[in-house]
């Protein structure tokens, strides 16, 4: 019988290669960021008059949006792996958050260094998995070890944490490190340092922020501040016993997204600086969203 994963990665592989020859032009970088539970209805640009995304807004306005995308699992390691592997959940076999995803997958990063790219990655990874001898936190604070980095070279990565102020990481040789303050703002200045030291070479970055996924309250206070006496308008949905906790989750949810608005900026500001804004390819989405106390739920998973 012939070999289904071979046949598989040779056709990818092909794809990639018939693109870049047909269009005969230099090979684009790829800059893809995405949030942590971001709902889709949160930007200025879509018709939330609430909260702050000036940044975004103006992206939106140069982009193409993709305005009926959905998550084909509202969790976020099956998310990622489709992201990963471009695999529905039923294909690469994992549907629920720290479970593994099959080293043998093949992912984006593996089929761009084929064809010559620098590859890296920063931020939340959360499809490592981990031994079931362990807690899911202390699992979730084990280094990912080379093999299962799925093809990424460059390496400032956790597993997951959502402690954004008080964030540990770990490097190509699994030494570990600690993002100073809010770390959003120091992956994103991870994230610019790698563009400049590759900007004369093809790269693939990822940037994956864990905000504005809960705990809500803790983003930087100049950002908290602005939504600190906003009068909140909530969906309609939200029952009634739901919307005093739903309207200070979703003040600090604001400020969690008014905070990577910021770091967007930076990027793109970054970018232009470099001289490669015309061979860029710039992605920002989330794996999914935020119920936020509609229909009397929270968080995911529904």
């Amino acid at each position: 019988m012939h070999n289904f994963k071979f046949y598989r990665e040779l056709i990818l592989i092909l794809s990639v290669f018939l693109f870049f020859a047909c269009k005969n032009v230099e090979k684009p970088n790829v800059i893809f960021v995405f949030a942590d539970q971001w709902r889709a209805q949160d930007f200025g640009y879509v018709g939330n008059k609430q909260v702050k995304t000036p940044n975004i807004d103006k992206l939106a306005s140069e982009a193409i949006v993709f305005r009926n995308t959905i998550s084909n699992i509202p969790v976020c390691t099956p998310a990622r792996a489709s992201l990963m592997t471009g695999q529905y959940p039923l294909t690469h076999g994992l549907f629920y958050n720290d479970k593994p995803l099959a080293t043998s997958a093949i992912c984006i990063a593996e089929i761009y260094k084929v064809h010559g790219y620098e590859t890296g990655y920063i931020g939340k990874w959360h499809i490592n998995g981990h031994d079931h001898s362990v807690s899911v936190w202390e699992g979730r604070k084990i280094p990912v070890p080379k093999e299962r980095r799925q093809g990424f070279d460059f390496w400032r990565v956790h597993e997951c944490t959502h402690d954004y102020n008080n964030s540990v990481y770990f490097d190509e040789d699994n030494v570990g490190h600690k993002w100073d303050g809010y770390d959003a703002i120091e992956q994103t200045e991870e994230a610019i340092k790698y563009i400049n030291e590759h900007k004369d070479d093809p790269f693939l970055l990822f940037l994956s922020w864990g905000p504005p996924h809960a705990p809500y309250e803790t983003a930087p206070e100049e950002f908290k501040e602005i939504y600190r006496s906003m009068d909140i308008s909530l969906r309609p949905n939200v029952p009634e016993d739901f919307k005093e906790r739903a309207t200070e989750w979703i003040r600090g949810y604001y400020a969690h997204m008014t905070a990577l608005d910021m770091c967007i900026d930076k990027l793109q500001q970054a970018i232009r600086e470099a001289g490669i804004e015309k061979n860029t390819i710039f992605v920002f989405t989330s794996d999914h969203g935020d119920m936020l106390g509609s229909h009397g739920r929270t968080k995911k998973q529904q």
